[in-house]
C-alpha cells in the first residue's frame, strides 16, 4: 500500500503565555487573537463583531472562509442578544447544559457579521465552562468567535503549550488555563423544523441528550458545505497517518514499517510497548476523551512510520472519539 507523506508542521515558537486577563480583555477590544482555555479545547479568540479580526482568525489557521465559527458567551441571556429565535426544545438544552461543552445552532441576528457564520442565516453559539474564560468574556461587551487553536486541519489543542507548538507567534497572547477536562470539542446540535439534529458529536454524549429531550436525529455528512463548524470530514490529523479500525487485520498490510498502536485499554502483543498508548487501562471513556487528542500529538515524538488506531465501543463519548479517529484517518 502507498503510504501517504506527512511534512511535520513547524511555526516560531514566539507567543507569550499567560494567566493575566486584563492584557487578554486589552488585546480582544484592539482587535488581535487571544487563545483561550474552554473545557473542550483551546479556541482561537477574536471579538465576533469585528469583521477584521474574525477574518484574521481565518488567516492565522488557514481555515477556508466556508467553514463557520462558534460563537462564544458569558451566559445564556447574553445569547439571547444575538440569535434571533430560540426553539422550546434548545431552551431545554441551555437550561441543562450550559455552561458546558454543548454548542446550539440557531437563527442569527443582524449584528453577527456573515464571515462569522459563512454567509449562512444561522450562528452556532455556546457558553463555556472554564472559569478563566467566563470571567474573561465578562470583561467584554461583545462575544468571542473561538474556533479551536490550531492550523486547519490537525489536532486539536489541550493544552497552551499545543497552541504555542502550532501556531506560535501567529497568536498575540495564549491564555493558560492548565489542561482540558473535557479533551473533546463540543456537541453541536441544530434544529430543522423544529427537530434537534446532531450535527457535530462532541464532549457532551448523545446518550444524555436524548435521556432529556428524547431522540434526536443525526446529521454527520461530513459536508465540503457544513451546516456548522466541524462538518467537514478530513480534519484533527496528526503529523504521521492514522489508520482506523481493526489492528489486527490492518498490521498486514504494512510490513516492514515501524508502526505505533493508539489503543483503548488493551496492548498489541506484537508490537513494542514503547510504541503503544492506551487512552484509558482501565475502561473509561471520560478519561480516554481527554486523552487523545494529546496522544495523537504524542506520536510525533515516536520512532513510528504511522499509527494503527483501535475502534473504541460505540457507546457515550466512545462515539464522537471514533468520530474524531475515523475524521483524522488516512483510510476514512
Amino acid at each position: 500500500m502507498r503510504l501517504h507523506v506527512f511534512e511535520p508542521i513547524t511555526f516560531a515558537a514566539m507567543a507569550e503565555i499567560g494567566t493575566d486577563i486584563q492584557k487578554a480583555a486589552r488585546l480582544l477590544k484592539r482587535g488581535k487573537l487571544v487563545a483561550i482555555p474552554t473545557e473542550t479545547v483551546y479556541g482561537l479568540a477574536a471579538n465576533a463583531f469585528n469583521e477584521e479580526a474574525v477574518l484574521s482568525i481565518f488567516e492565522a489557521k488557514n481555515r477556508p472562509h466556508f467553514d463557520p465559527l462558534i460563537v462564544h458567551s458569558s451566559s445564556a441571556e447574553w445569547v439571547k442578544q444575538h440569535v434571533a429565535n430560540i426553539p422550546p426544545i434548545a431552551q431545554t438544552l441551555m437550561d441543562e447544559f450550559w455552561p458546558g461543552p454543548l454548542t446550539l445552532v440557531l437563527p442569527k441576528k443582524p449584528v453577527v457579521p456573515d464571515v462569522v457564520t459563512s454567509g449562512l442565516d444561522s450562528v452556532a453559539v455556546r457558553v463555556p465552562q472554564h472559569p478563566m474564560t467566563q470571567d474573561l468574556i465578562r470583561l467584554l461587551d461583545f462575544p468571542l468567535a473561538a474556533p479551536s487553536a490550531n492550523p486547519f486541519g490537525y489536532v486539536s489543542p489541550t493544552t497552551a503549550q499545543h497552541v504555542e507548538d502550532q501556531l506560535g507567534d501567529k497568536v498575540d497572547y495564549i491564555l493558560d488555563g492548565g489542561s482540558t477536562t473535557v479533551g473533546l470539542e463540543s456537541t453541536i446540535i441544530g434544529f430543522e423544523e423544529a427537530k434537534p439534529v446532531v450535527y457535530r458529536l462532541g464532549g457532551l454524549s448523545i446518550d444524555v441528550i436524548e435521556d432529556l429531550i428524547g431522540p434526536v436525529e443525526m446529521g454527520l455528512n461530513m459536508s465540503s458545505d457544513p451546516k456548522a463548524p466541524g462538518m467537514l470530514k478530513s480534519h484533527y490529523a496528526p503529523g504521521k497517518p492514522l489508520y482506523f479500525g481493526n489492528p489486527g487485520e490492518m498490521i498486514t498490510e504494512f510490513e516492514g514499517k515501524r508502526i505505533g498502536f493508539l489503543g483503548f485499554m488493551t496492548r498489541l502483543e506484537f508490537l513494542p510497548p514503547n510504541r503503544q498508548l492506551l487512552l484509558s487501562p482501565r475502561g473509561d471513556l471520560h478519561e480516554a476523551a481527554v486523552n487523545l487528542f494529546a496522544f495523537m500529538r504524542e506520536f510525533e515524538k515516536f520512532p513510528v512510520d504511522l499509527i494503527l488506531a483501535e475502534k473504541l465501543p460505540e457507546i457515550g463519548l466512545g462515539r464522537a472519539i471514533n468520530d474524531r479517529l475515523r475524521r483524522a484517518a488516512v483510510n476514512s
